[in-house]
């Protein structure tokens, strides 16, 4: 049995042996079920607790972690998908693909809001459960949906103007690269990008800022809250790699062809896989309201009353 990883650039195909196919496929999954039990945990925590679901920090919180599994199942179904099925029909992949751009992009948009939220907490606190409701919250939610929504769609809309209706019915290797091919999409997409990694590490870059000069006159929770946004600046830094993710590939391709199957494979799981991990530290561990409604969980209630 001969599996393949392609690059979808049009360089040749790049084929595992079976037994490299069978491990790299193994450390996938296994990664993807450790990521994404522990995010279910931490659902289950978040909703088996008033104190959480009333608060807009967690509520902001566990919607990451929703976006994180979407993400990650995802990814790992189109990992197994390229191995097994090599191609599927456009309008399969598509459907998957713009899934899996809606969770990519709500990422950085939903750190942001996280940032918003400690700085309020920290710096005007009076007036955090004025601002910072419930109501509003998911209102902010839905507009970070919208967005992405915004962002992404057009992928679709272009390549439905530029080709036929039997294109959909037409089967590809399912890469982004693959299924929406214009120019004028990767032009775009540049351009998205940047405008959204500026502004997003803008208000990452003044939170910090304000909250550091509130740490040295306030208490350790502003301390905490300092930590918790330098944080959120380290997952989009991972987040921004994604984004650099085709430039890497195709350094490798160039300097190290031998080698371009494992670097993929490398790639894969440095710029998708780790970066999906980092919320549940950033609460699961360092939260210690978190930490002890998790553990519960995490332990499968190991002595049971």
């Amino acid at each position: 049995m001969n599996i393949s990883i392609a690059n979808m650039t049009g360089v040749p195909d790049y084929r595992d042996s079976f037994t490299k196919a069978v491990i790299k496929n193994v450390i996938v999954v296994v990664l993807s079920i450790s990521i994404n039990y522990i995010n279910a945990g931490l659902i289950h925590t978040f909703c088996g607790n008033q104190i959480f679901n009333t608060n807009p920090r967690y509520i902001l919180f566990v919607h990451l972690v929703i976006n994180d599994m979407i993400q990650v199942t995802l990814t790992v179904a189109l990992f197994i998908i390229s191995y097994i099925l090599y191609k599927i029909h456009v309008f399969v992949c598509c459907i998957l693909i713009l899934t899996a751009l809606f969770t990519t992009e709500n990422t950085p948009l939903n750190l942001a809001c996280m940032a918003v939220e400690c700085y309020i907490a920290i710096c005007i606190p009076l007036r955090h459960a004025q601002i910072c409701t419930i109501k509003r919250t998911r209102v902010l939610i839905s507009l970070i949906w919208i967005t992405s929504l915004v962002s992404v769609l057009p992928d679709l809309f272009i390549t439905l103007a530029t080709k036929p209706l039997d294109y959909f019915n037409t089967q590809v290797f399912c890469l982004r690269e693959t299924a929406f091919r214009s120019p004028r999409i990767i032009e775009r997409r540049n351009i998205t990008y940047i405008v959204y990694l500026v502004l997003v590490w803008c208000i990452i870059f003044f939170i910090y800022f304000r909250i550091l000069f509130t740490a040295r006159i306030a208490n350790r929770h502003a301390k905490k809250a300092r930590n918790t946004v330098l944080l959120h600046g380290l997952q989009l830094l991972l987040c921004m790699a994604t984004y650099a993710e085709h430039l890497v590939k195709q350094a490798v391709l160039q300097w190290l062809p031998k080698y371009y199957s494992d670097s993929l494979f490398v790639c894969y799981i440095i710029f998708q896989i780790l970066p999906r991990s980092i919320s549940s530290l950033i609460y699961g561990i360092r939260d210690k309201t978190f930490r002890k409604h998790l553990k519960r969980y995490l332990l499968c209630k190991v002595n049971p009353q």
